[in-house]
């Protein structure tokens, strides 16, 4: 049978982004509906670093990305990779990759990530606390770690850039980061201290509060996937086998699961997935004080409550093939060459990041009328920007620009 449904404001995600903007709304007087068939524990902020990155500036691409590009996709140990059955479908996204990772895009892209990340911790503060969160972040900042001195000089463009979006950054020596973290082996070529950046300690008990916090404000649940997006006569309908709801406004916010939602409200959006995996090691003592990312190595260590996180890397490859098995082993691998002593993980996750060529985020009004807005496309900045979408959210709702920026058209 099914269930029929009305909401001023429907919100068909219940991932972090929709999460975070349904409390929004909730706290403007906005009556909200979430649409999510999955628990918490499946989403991409879920399995992620946790960090809450104000200094990730840097779009996936960039021209030193691009000059490397075959290598990196194709070299099975690299940071950046491809399954290679996926090619042939990632073909139109990698080519739009491609053009934006040239210099003045690259530029571009970064001047917009810079205005909403730098909101990204006090929005991250405010969240925190209307979840009863606050225990959960910590700001401790975050390490960039260089093994040699000829390492450390390649990322100088990226230091600049940093710079010039006032990113607060420090440049520190070998025996700085041994006072910092001294459980780490030495990194020779030094490293950067960003101070403004956080962590949360439990991704998965946060969301699990953040959904406490929203049904507490009133915001009601659907158990069940929109299937189906269409303007009518009274609104917008959102519907499946199981239930059809009628919203005076529609959020897309279905991550990497939104491309095809966004084509049926009229907006073809070059969006694809990354496949994004972790790791954990069981400890009581926690062997860092901070997230330290190894940057040749493209993960982040993350102390957590009870365990050490290792997460990241980029694979390109869409939703339906299983967990590589390579791609965990390289986060095993590059976890057991940091820390020698760790051995075999406690657990193995692989999540989905819905994936922009130009690494900004979908927020707008959709082009086929403003009661469809679209929130999707943050690739590795879903959990860090998640309160500063929410803002440009209710901002749009209340039929006026952001204050915040960023918007990718």
């Amino acid at each position: 049978m099914t269930e029929r449904i009305s909401a001023e404001i429907a919100i068909i995600g219940g991932g972090v982004i929709g999460l975070a903007t349904a409390i929004r709304l909730r706290s403007d007087g906005r009556e909200v509906t979430i649409i999510e068939p999955n628990p918490p524990s499946s989403s991409a902020a879920y399995g992620s670093a946790g960090t809450i990155a104000d200094y990730a500036t840097i779009p996936v691409g960039s021209p030193a990305v691009l000059r490397n590009l075959p290598s990196l996709l194709f070299d099975r140990d690299s940071p950046l990779s491809i399954r290679q059955a996926a090619l042939p479908a990632l073909m139109p996204w990698l080519i739009r990759f491609a053009y934006q990772s040239l210099p003045h895009n690259y530029r571009r892209n970064a001047a917009a990530l810079a205005p909403m990340l730098a909101y990204a911790l006090p929005a991250w503060r405010e969240l925190a606390s209307a979840a009863h969160g606050e225990d959960l972040l910590q700001e401790s900042g975050c390490l960039y770690l260089y093994d040699s001195k000829a390492a450390f000089a390649l990322a100088s463009s990226e230091i600049a850039q940093r710079r010039c979006h006032d990113v607060a950054q420090h440049l520190l020596t070998a025996d700085e980061i041994s006072a910092l973290e001294p459980k780490l082996p030495p990194f020779e070529g030094g490293g950067l201290f960003f101070p403004n950046a956080a962590h949360l300690t439990d991704p998965g008990i946060m969301m699990e509060r953040l959904v406490k916090a929203a049904k507490a404000m009133g915001v009601e649940f659907v158990k069940a996937r929109a299937e189906r997006v269409e303007r009518s006569g009274q609104g917008v309908r959102v519907s499946s086998p199981s239930f059809d709801l009628t919203a005076e406004t529609v959020i897309i916010a279905a991550g990497a699961h939104s491309k095809a939602l966004a084509a049926q409200a009229g907006d073809r959006v070059p969006l694809d997935t990354e496949r994004g995996y972790h790791i954990e090691f069981d400890m009581e003592t926690p062997l860092l004080s901070r997230p330290v990312s190894p940057a040749a190595r493209g993960f982040y260590l993350i102390p957590m409550a009870g365990r050490l996180r290792v997460a990241g890397t980029v694979e390109l490859g869409g939703l339906s093939a299983p967990a590589n098995p390579g791609r965990l082993a390289l986060l095993e691998r590059g976890a057991n060459a940091i820390f020698t002593k760790l051995g075999k993980p406690d657990r193995t996750w692989l999540g989905f990041r819905p994936s922009m060529p130009d690494s900004v985020p979908v927020i707008r009004p959709s082009r086929g009328g403003g009661n469809v807005i679209l929130a999707f496309g943050h690739g590795h900045l879903g959990l860090t920007l998640a309160p500063v979408t929410a803002r440009m959210i209710s901002q749009v709702i209340a039929s006026y620009a952001p204050d915040i920026g960023g918007v990718n058209d």
